[in-house]
């Protein structure tokens, strides 16, 4: 009897160890997976405080999507998508904040003021897709990239249009891009050292006088001015104060731009003493001086003066 006694308390002591053991084991386990989970944690750029926003926006996505479900197997969508944004509201998530990035030359103001329409509102209310419209809509923003971040979060960035001219205009200078949009008025002071157009029709046709001065980069930053005549050619004004009348068609007034800058290389036309260049009649250059000088010669673009 007393032999089974000794027998059955050494089977407890095995028991309790063997318990004792796997509770240890568990606890190791559970240390390295939080050790784990700690170490990706302190890996990836976010804080404690952004980690429980992270988790907390998770959580309540789910619950929302969940409602959202089950409101929509209803057969009520409109009354899901209600729900699911006061769901969102009550749990913070709604605008508070617009940040706007992106704007260095234009109003800003502008930006905030069709931003700020969306100010309170529950995030999944807010048409990310309508403002960027809107937003494109201003003269000055040639795109925009509108996203929502979560919790309160509206990012708006703008890319701006890059002013390119001056368009004269009867009453004002306006400043312009090189596809024509208008951007704003500007000052003659602000205009100084930008390209002037004029003529109507001028805006229209600004991106084919880029294409025109490419022709001869080595005269382009010469030029301070083109008028667009009879909505059919261009009268280019140097720095110079010199005139140059090109022919219609964009290659024919290309080709004369060619023929003209090599003319100039070998007899250095600008700066010299004739006022106006004449190239409306192909391949003949006429040439006007000023009063009391001898008459100008007439010569072939394509030979010497």
């Amino acid at each position: 009897m007393a032999q089974q006694i000794r027998r059955n308390g050494t089977t407890g002591v095995r028991r309790a160890a063997k318990a004792q053991s796997r509770a240890v084991t568990a606890r190791r386990a559970q240390g390295r997976a939080s050790s784990l989970l700690d170490a990706v944690m302190g890996v990836l750029p976010f804080t404690e405080d952004q980690w429980s926003r992270i988790w907390l926006a998770m959580i309540i996505g789910g619950a929302v999507g969940v409602a959202f479900i089950i409101a929509s197997l209803a057969g009520v969508p409109a009354l899901a998508q209600a729900q699911v944004a006061r769901m969102a509201a009550d749990a913070g998530f709604e605008v508070r904040h617009v940040r706007v990035t992106g704007t260095s030359r234009m109003d800003e103001q502008l930006v905030y003021a069709r931003a700020l329409a969306t100010r309170n509102q529950a995030m999944p209310e807010v048409d990310a897709a309508a403002l960027r419209t809107e937003l494109r809509r201003l003269p000055w923003v040639k795109d925009a990239r509108v996203s929502i971040q979560l919790p309160h979060t509206l990012a708006i960035d703008i890319v701006e249009r890059v002013p390119h001219a001056v368009l004269e205009k009867p009453d004002r200078l306006v400043l312009i891009d090189a596809g024509g949009v208008e951007l704003e008025p500007v000052s003659a002071a602000k205009a100084k050292g930008l390209l002037r157009l004029a003529g109507p029709g001028a805006a229209q046709q600004a991106k084919a006088l880029e294409r025109l001065l490419a022709a001869a980069p080595a005269l382009s930053p010469q030029v301070a001015a083109a008028e667009w005549v009879g909505n059919r050619r261009w009268n280019l004004t140097f720095r110079t104060g010199q005139l140059l009348a090109l022919p219609e068609g964009e290659v024919a007034a290309a080709t004369a731009l060619v023929k003209f800058a090599r003319l100039d290389g070998q007899n250095r036309l600008l700066g010299g003493k004739v006022l106006a260049f004449d190239m409306r009649s192909p391949p003949r250059l006429y040439m006007r001086l000023p009063e009391g000088v001898r008459e100008a010669p007439t010569t072939t673009a394509g030979g010497m003066l």
